[in-house]
């Protein structure tokens, strides 16, 4: 097992941008998680961007020590649950047509925001995807 020092450089090693640390990927995942649930209005570029901090918890989760594992699951946890409710489950089919979607245990994936605002929201309508309008919200 790794210490949290180590996981971000092996990361950043592999072609992550910079060393993360757990508290700054799970920020970034809670900044992620309240923007859906308020309405995302970003291009799906930048959603796609974005998706990848969650990418970044999970691998990190294989390699890391068990008390920091043990000290974020609860938090990682809830914004997961924050997550599935504020997104609807399509299998990945609206955002597949824009990104790539990773491996299938990546299941953050395979759902789109139910409010569908701005570009982003334009964007997934296009390729079929439902959800309600911030106006209804």
């Amino acid at each position: 097992m790794a210490t949290e020092i180590q996981v971000g450089e092996l990361f950043h090693q592999r072609g992550w941008r910079t060393a993360f640390t757990v508290a700054e990927r799970v920020s970034a995942w809670a900044a992620l998680v309240s923007a859906i649930e308020r309405g995302y209005g970003g291009e799906i570029s930048e959603y796609t961007n974005d998706l990848y901090c969650r990418n970044w918890l999970h691998e990190a989760w294989l390699l890391l020590d068990d008390h920091i594992v043990q000290l974020w699951t609860p938090h990682i946890k809830a914004l997961d649950d924050r997550y599935k409710a504020a997104t609807v489950n399509d299998d990945g089919m609206a955002l597949d047509e824009f990104h790539r979607l990773p491996g299938p245990g990546l299941w953050w994936w395979r759902r789109h925001p139910r409010i569908l605002t701005g570009d982003l929201g334009s964007s997934l309508r296009s390729a079929g995807a439902i959800g309600v309008d911030p106006d209804t919200a």
